[in-house]
């Protein structure tokens, strides 16, 4: 059984959640709810959960609040939210999996049953680590991202990312001094997650970072070299928007 703990200011979405996860979750036991920071700080000490079910809004502040009291973090959270989807970036960011309201049964099963599989602490302590740091007011570049391997996570800056290339269903990420990542997430999912104004897909196979390119050579569609001298076509259907893309 899974320890587990939920957090909302709002009672009725506590009792939503909680029927939920009795039908459709029964390796989850719920061990205690709260609805503002203080009294689910000291719920947290005392219940030690293993998942936290997290709403973003709450008494006395937010979800960021009490993360930051609770360091180190040695829980798995699922965020429940209403956020935009800048907040959302950030969840995708971190790997943390989050929950829109209102819930949907079928997303509540599969963030439960990603949570049941491998616990690293480590990996936790990073991801919220990173998580709480890309809500600050740092610039995007600087933000971080989780990248999940054959083997675990990396972490590394959106900033040293160069470009992706498609494999299959995985993706290489290519960062500086020629390193390589090879994620266990297609190409489409790093095109939804990556920041538009600085990520652009110029080719079925690739994203590239437009803060890396060296140097960009017309043709049919042209190509791009990029700061690890790598010569990326530009597929024709895109050209015109990359373009303008350049320009700005």
């Amino acid at each position: 059984m899974i320890r587990t703990v939920l957090i909302d200011d709002e009672t009725d979405s506590i009792k939503i959640l909680q029927k939920l996860l009795e039908n459709y979750c029964p390796q989850v036991e719920v061990v205690g709810t709260a609805q503002g920071v203080e009294t689910a700080t000291t719920l947290i000490h005392a219940a030690r959960p293993q998942l936290v079910f997290l709403d973003i809004e709450m008494m006395q502040g937010n979800a960021f609040d009490l993360l930051n009291r609770l360091q180190p973090i040695n829980f798995q959270v699922i965020f429940v939210t209403a956020f935009d989807n800048y907040a959302i970036r950030a969840f995708k960011y971190s790997a943390v999996d989050y929950l829109l309201k209102p819930l949907d049964i079928n997303r509540l099963v599969a963030a439960v049953e990603k949570v049941s599989g491998k616990f690293e602490k480590e990996d936790v302590l990073a991801q919220m680590k990173m998580l709480l740091e890309n809500f600050g007011n740092i610039p995007v570049s600087a933000q971080k991202i989780a990248i999940p391997t054959l083997t675990g996570l990396s972490f590394t800056a959106l900033g040293d990312i160069i470009r992706l290339e498609a494999k299959g269903g995985y993706t290489a990420i290519c960062i500086v001094n020629k390193q390589q990542i090879l994620a266990t997430r297609t190409i489409k999912d790093y095109e939804d997650i990556l920041p538009p104004n600085i990520f652009y897909r110029i080719h079925n196979s690739h994203i590239i970072n437009l803060q890396k390119i060296k140097k960009y050579q017309k043709g049919r569609g042209g190509f791009v070299i990029m700061e690890d001298d790598s010569n990326i076509e530009v597929a024709i259907r895109r050209r015109d928007e990359f373009i303008s893309r350049l320009m700005k």
